[in-house]
């Protein structure tokens, strides 16, 4: 599996805006995270959409978090951007496996879903805020 750059740059997006006060308008979220002002606004689209970012409209518009950084995980936002966490193409839902239609049945199905649910559980134990303070390194060792 590889987290896609559309979640990678929505990882940056978001920790912009959780290091901003206030509302923060979109050139200046491209500026800050090195995303073109184009693809910043597709993802900010999905983020209002998937609920985690407001969107304000209007000369002082702008977007911010609708929860604190520290509410936030990466299994969220990632997850929002490019679905569940699988990291074989399997386990996604509507999937069947050449080798076998009973995906049950595989041996690999069972060792790849049991590290997709602890990949997943890892990331849902770091929020932005453990980020932004460096405190990940720390949940890494402990989780």
């Amino acid at each position: 599996m590889r987290i896609t750059l559309e979640s990678d740059y929505a990882l940056r997006i978001v920790s912009a805006l959780a290091e901003c006060d206030g509302v923060v308008d979109a050139n200046t979220l491209s500026e800050k995270t090195s995303v073109t002002l184009r693809f910043t606004l597709k993802i900010l689209h999905k983020l209002v959409q998937g609920n985690l970012v407001s969107s304000y409209k209007g000369a002082r518009g702008g977007y911010k978090l609708k929860e604190s950084a520290d509410k936030i995980t990466l299994k969220d936002v990632i997850e929002l951007i490019d679905g569940p966490i699988a990291i074989v193409r399997c386990l996604s839902s509507g999937e069947t496996c050449s080798m076998n239609s009973d995906k049950t049945a595989c041996i690999y199905h069972h060792i790849f879903d049991k590290i997709s649910f602890e990949l997943a559980a890892k990331l849902q134990n770091i929020t932005i805020s453990d980020v932004l303070s460096k405190k990940y390194t720390t949940l890494m060792e402990n989780k």
